[in-house]
């Protein structure tokens, strides 16, 4: 009798700890991006500071678009920053200016945890050792975040 109660709590235990793993290991894949940014807090740029520096006209600063397209006021268009060849693109864009250039990077496609874009970008960057490089924090979508606020597009 002991035996029998003993090997019920032990499965019983048994299957508690299998539903908690199933349970983890489930929720582990329906999230979104679980690794680490490549950015800073301090180094993400809020739209309505992006919008006032271009509105003031102040210069210096080198913005790049690394999504869909660009459609920022002042900004290059480099293509999308999962393609390996507009990584060259912006590579070659950043090359020859100074490593603590005022440079503002933006994708926008969607929000951060589900963009394919930013994160090989600012990599990029930081290999290349800038020391001053900016991602524009759209963290909802360009509309959202950009175009909704009326903030200054390209024409």
């Amino acid at each position: 009798m002991i035996n029998a109660h003993k090997m019920i709590n032990n499965t019983n235990i048994y299957m508690k700890n299998f539903a908690f793993l199933l349970f983890f290991f489930a929720s582990l894949s329906f999230s979104t991006y679980q690794g680490t940014d490549p950015w800073t807090q301090k180094q993400l740029m809020e739209p309505v500071e992006l919008a006032d520096i271009i509105n003031k006209g102040t210069t210096g600063y080198y913005i790049y678009g690394i999504g869909p397209a660009a459609f920022i006021k002042n900004s290059v268009e480099i293509g999308e920053g999962r393609d390996k060849k507009n990584i060259q693109k912006l590579k070659k864009a950043v090359i020859d200016l100074p490593k603590d250039a005022n440079i503002v990077i933006y994708c926008g496609c969607c929000p951060f945890a589900d963009c394919p874009n930013v994160r090989p970008a600012f990599e990029l960057l930081n290999q290349m050792k800038f020391t001053n490089h900016k991602l524009l924090n759209l963290s909802q979508n360009f509309k959202v975040d950009w175009l909704d606020k009326g903030y200054p597009v390209n024409e």
